[in-house]
């Protein structure tokens, strides 16, 4: 698929990236005269944990459900952090960055006590908008827009993945204001980590481990088991989707490639031809649960930038806090305390009912 990549800069400074299905895009500048980013990033590991913890006191005031006529990602409007009048899909730079390469420089330790390491927030944070239309959604674009986005996503995982700074490259999207979004346009957010993430160094320990003790390759053994169990969702020659057999939310899904890829930079052109057709087709099974549109986080796990890229492969983790159409799950004592989860819904059941929702 061809997509045409254009840059230009907003007035603050900041890098906007079009992603057009035509040529010929000339970006219009933005007339805003808004003052340079100045973000305050920092992070803070915890001692009885190992894990980072990123401080940015600047994301406070950042923008909050504004009505349509100023949401800020719609084109060309007076709130607008897109100058242009229309766009198919564009990247940019976000104005309250969790992680910034301009962030300044902060002493070595909280307190002066080299327990509480702390370091600089320098990375990168992106928001990719899926179309200009403030009503949409991306499980009711067509698949070439869906395609679009899918090279957007890869074409920001290289240019991110190169930065010395970045040791992680994270695509998400979040929706609902039950999972806490503070925009509704349908748009997603792109990280670019200083440090891997918790999770992703869960997964490499685990991956580690199970290499070391079968010689096998965990994501590739996980696939196999669930592809011959009762959990699959949906499946084609290059991808399948199905519910973990140890879910963690009462609506969680998995979208794997059938082959080893670390992140979306490695996917053939006939994998993001299907992963068009098959993610898209996953969001509308999970929109069609209760009826109304499924709250969710949709997150691409990749592999790090410098290690590990043996051993964890690129998958999607959707999930949802909706457990049946009129509750929600709320993080109660277990799962925040003590990260130890209990999940209401079997998993089985939850991959049968999307299973009975496939053409949705």
């Amino acid at each position: 698929m061809q997509v045409t990549r254009t840059r230009a800069r907003l007035s603050d400074g900041r890098e906007i990236v079009y992603y057009d299905e035509e040529p010929g895009r000339v970006p219009v500048p933005d007339p805003r005269g808004l003052p340079p980013v100045e973000p305050l990033c920092e992070t803070r590991r915890d001692p009885l944990t190992g894990d980072h913890v990123t401080i940015t006191a600047h994301r406070n005031t950042r923008t909050f459900l504004p009505p349509a006529d100023q949401c800020p990602l719609c084109p060309g409007g007076p709130a607008s952090e897109i100058p242009d009048p229309s766009y198919d899909v564009v990247a940019f730079e976000n104005r309250f960055p969790s992680f910034d390469l301009r962030t300044p420089g902060v002493t070595p330790a909280v307190d002066g006590a080299a327990i509480f390491e702390r370091g600089r927030g320098a990375g990168r944070c992106e928001v990719v908008c899926f179309t200009d239309d403030h009503g949409a959604a991306m499980s009711a674009l067509p698949v070439h827009r869906v395609r679009t986005v899918i090279e957007a996503w890869a074409d920001r995982t290289a240019e991110l993945s190169a930065l010395p700074e970045v040791a992680q490259v994270y695509v998400f999207e979040n929706r609902g204001v039950e999972i806490g979004v503070t925009l509704h346009h349908p748009h997603g957010q792109i990280y670019g980590y200083p440090f891997v993430t918790p999770r992703t160094a869960s997964m490499l320990a685990a991956a580690g481990r199970h290499r070391a003790s079968t010689g096998g390759e965990l994501f590739a053994d996980v696939l196999a088991a669930e592809r011959a169990g009762a959990r699959v969702v949906a499946a084609g020659e290059h991808w399948t989707a199905f519910v973990p057999a140890a879910a963690r939310w009462p609506v969680e899904v998995h979208l794997m490639p059938h082959r080893h890829v670390p992140d979306m930079v490695a996917l053939t052109g006939a994998e993001r031809d299907e992963l068009a057709v098959l993610y898209r087709d996953l969001l509308r099974r999970c929109d069609a649960m209760y009826g109304t549109p499924l709250p969710y986080v949709a997150g691409w796990h990749q592999a790090p930038v410098g290690e590990g890229r043996d051993l964890v492969r690129l998958h999607l983790e959707l999930f949802s806090v909706r457990r049946a159409a009129d509750k929600i799950k709320y993080l109660a004592g277990s799962e925040s305390g003590m990260a130890a989860w209990i999940n209401d819904v079997p998993p089985e059941e939850t991959a049968a009912r999307l299973r009975d929702l496939a053409g949705a």
